[in-house]
């Protein structure tokens, strides 16, 4: 999936702002997925998955990290990603459509951070961006 140069330009943008609360967001995030999808929790049981508990905040600060890494090396996703591909797949075997599910509700957390921001062509362009992203980090398990 390529991103047009105002896709990317829209996805930085946002960032920018993003990044300034991508601890909290990542939190959010996480949060919004193991509620929307309780499945995803198997993957974390020595994890304190209560509402704002550090690990949540802590790996919500690892997943943002990689996002803002793949915002940084937009035009290399995959390179950006390698070594987090390996992990996820070899590893740590997470189902792959977690990636997906994750993507859906990032761009909730984000939608819902930043509304005026948040037009339908900057929609569009972050949820390309994350399908990337997902293909990216699943691509492993082919």
């Amino acid at each position: 999936m390529t991103l047009t140069q105002a896709q990317k330009a829209a996805v930085v943008a946002i960032w920018a702002k993003v990044a300034t609360q991508a601890d909290a967001i990542g939190a959010e995030s996480l949060e919004r997925l193991f509620s929307s999808y309780p499945q995803t929790k198997t993957y974390f049981p020595h994890f304190d998955l209560s509402q704002g508990s550090a690990q949540l905040r802590g790996h919500g600060s690892k997943v943002m990290n990689a996002i803002g890494e793949a915002v940084k090396h937009i035009d290399d996703i995959r390179g950006a990603l390698a070594k987090l591909s390996e992990l996820h797949a070899y590893i740590l075997r997470v189902d792959p459509v977690n990636f997906k599910l994750l993507s859906h509700c990032i761009l909730c957390s984000v939608a819902a951070r930043y509304p005026s921001d948040f037009t339908p062509e900057v929609h569009a362009a972050w949820d390309k961006f994350l399908s990337s992203v997902s293909s990216v980090l699943t691509e492993k398990y082919r």
